[in-house]
């Protein structure tokens, strides 16, 4: 198992909201700078979906995938929301991450942590790049959504 990349940011305000946020998929290619479709194609216990299919478009890495999510959480938005991907996608191999949300004393801190393979052979120090990219873009893009 390859090793996941990890980075955290402080939103000013509540989990619940926050949580919010991450669960409108259909919301994603608003906000996200990548992804251009966002579809919720299966739901599981709560309403909250189970498979999520998206396409990405990030300049030269363009593809289509599914991710299969799992969904800890509290009605007060703490917890994780986790997901892989179910299907190999055309350049994508695994993609698996995991937002945590904890209450903090003004807001919520939230980390993301990430492992992405590709099917393409790359240096691990550079995907380890890339990796930490898509966090930080995706944390700063959440952070600005919820706080905007």
């Amino acid at each position: 198992m390859a090793d996941r990349t990890e980075s955290s940011i402080r939103i000013d305000a509540p989990p619940a909201q926050v949580l919010a946020v991450i669960a409108d998929f259909a919301s994603y290619p608003q906000w996200t700078g990548a992804v251009k479709e966002a579809e919720v194609l299966s739901k599981g216990a709560g309403g909250r979906a189970a498979r999520v299919g998206f396409v990405l478009d990030a300049g030269a890495i363009k593809d289509s995938y599914r991710l299969d999510y799992t969904w800890a959480v509290a009605k007060n938005g703490t917890g994780s929301v986790s997901w892989t991907l179910t299907e190999p996608a055309t350049l994508l191999k695994a993609l698996d991450g995991t937002y945590t949300l904890v209450e903090a004393a003004s807001g919520t801190s939230v980390t993301y942590q990430l492992t992405v393979d590709v099917k393409i052979p790359i240096l691990g120090m550079l995907k380890r790049k890339a990796e930490k990219g898509i966090i930080d873009t995706a944390l700063n893009e959440l952070k600005k959504r919820v706080e905007g």
